[in-house]
């Protein structure tokens, strides 16, 4: 087989799917140039946003006290990401995802002399930095292909599809971003291919760890380690199934199955941890529509907890010494749905149509709950949440968009509403 068929498999799965629909988040960093070994790209999202209602840390158990509390504003980065991809030729290739989130983090030794000039390191800044994806990749056919590293898990929309060039809004949306990871990355094995209409692609990953999960965001930390390494106690599946049924259309399902109790360090061999498994199992439905001057997505997300009551007890969650200890009860289940759609009005301006130039006004919808049933009698009420957004999202070119946008949640009748105004400018593409 020589390099230009080799190259040609190793691309086939991108450029196929890029023709009808959405591109796989794992897929992008490959990048979609045949001639070249090396490519090289990323995406990047800088917004501003102004928040017109509290962000007083009791805003939801003192509503009152709060309700005419001043707005407030913020400059952001929440994502900048760096890819590369590698062909080696003979079917193996190398992808990797660097991603800087809200600007990176800083830290810096200081000589404290109101403290007798002792040395104190000071953390300059919040934000992350994370390997997002690192793995190697060995294709046998478009059908069959074997990905082993740290690797994006496909659950939900947002998790396969979350460049900042697949979604209106400002930020990701809030639904699937609050009650999943988001973006679920692990170390595990993958299997996945193209036959026909149809893509799929099956994981073998570490359980996750119950002793993230919360009340506001039920799993959405469950991947997190505190460690220098993944506990992988337990272990957990994810699959995903896309079908591209029509020219424009790809419909997907997805889903995850693991347990999460006692996926910890150090491992308790005695009480709540021994006892209970926490198993956790997540369904998605989602579908983006590209055509006709008109683009729609929408998804529907509904997760189970097994044991749920018995969180509250895990050791590394009543430990005062461990960097865990949550107070609060988590949800048996949780949920996210919402629909986004938007019609390009430059497609009725020649001029702007010749230029290649877009100007989508959109509308989404969403609601969603990371506490959607009580633990034990309890209820945190205000995590109940439905939001509108409505904006516009204009492309002078095709690989960046500038975003605007008006938000509103709305609580239930108890808590005070939650509009915000949010600005911003995104790229997304590859520069080799």
């Amino acid at each position: 087989m020589d390099s230009k068929t080799i190259t040609t498999v190793l691309f086939s799965l991108v450029l196929s799917a890029s023709a009808t629909a959405q591109v796989s988040a794992g897929d992008s960093v490959l990048g979609q140039n045949r001639a070249q070994r090396l490519s090289i790209g990323g995406y990047g999202e800088v917004a501003y946003g102004r928040n017109f209602y509290s962000d007083h840390v009791s805003r939801y158990s003192q509503p009152e006290a709060h309700k005419d509390d001043p707005s407030h504003g913020r400059f952001d980065l929440p994502h900048v990401v760096v890819y590369m991809g590698y062909n080696f030729g003979k079917g193996w290739s190398l992808g990797t995802e660097i991603e800087f989130e809200h600007g990176g983090n800083g830290l810096a030794y200081e000589k404290e002399d109101e403290e007798g000039g002792e040395w104190e390191q000071e953390t300059e800044k919040g934000g992350e930095v994370e390997l997002e994806q690192f793995w190697l990749q060995k294709s046998f056919s478009r059908a069959a292909n074997l990905r082993m590293g740290h690797i994006v898990v496909p659950v939900g929309l947002n998790n396969a599809h979350h460049e900042p060039l697949n979604f209106f809004t400002v930020y990701r949306p809030e639904g699937e971003n609050t009650i999943l990871p988001s973006t679920w990355h692990q170390t595990g094995v993958s299997f996945f291919g193209r036959y026909k209409a149809f893509r799929y692609e099956a994981q073998l990953l570490a359980g996750l760890n119950a002793d993230n999960f919360t009340n506001t965001g039920w799993i959405h930390k469950g991947h997190k380690s505190p460690m220098e390494y993944d506990v992988a106690n337990k272990y957990g599946a994810a699959a995903r199934l896309d079908y591209y049924a029509l020219p424009g259309l790809r419909i997907g399902l997805s889903g995850y199955y693991g347990q999460s109790i006692g996926n910890s360090y150090p491992r308790n061999a005695n009480g709540t941890d021994a006892e209970y498994k926490g198993t956790v199992a997540v369904g998605a439905l989602d579908f983006t529509y590209n055509r006709h001057n008109w683009i729609v997505r929408g998804q529907a997300d509904y997760g189970y907890l097994g044991d749920a009551e018995q969180l509250k007890y895990v050791y590394n969650r009543v430990n005062k010494k461990s960097p865990f200890h949550h107070s609060a009860f988590v949800s048996k289940n949780a949920y996210a749905v919402g629909i986004e759609a938007g019609y390009d009005l430059f497609s009725q301006i020649e001029s702007m149509r010749g230029q290649d130039k877009r100007l989508y006004v959109f509308g989404r919808y969403e609601a969603y709950n990371p506490y959607a049933s009580e633990t034990r009698g309890t209820a945190y009420d205000y995590t109940a949440v439905k939001r509108m957004a409505v904006g516009l999202n204009f492309f002078p070119v095709p690989e960046i968009a500038i975003k605007a946008e008006f938000s509103n949640r709305f609580l239930k009748d108890i808590y005070n509403n939650e509009p915000a105004v949010n600005i911003g400018v995104t790229y997304e593409g590859f520069f080799l």
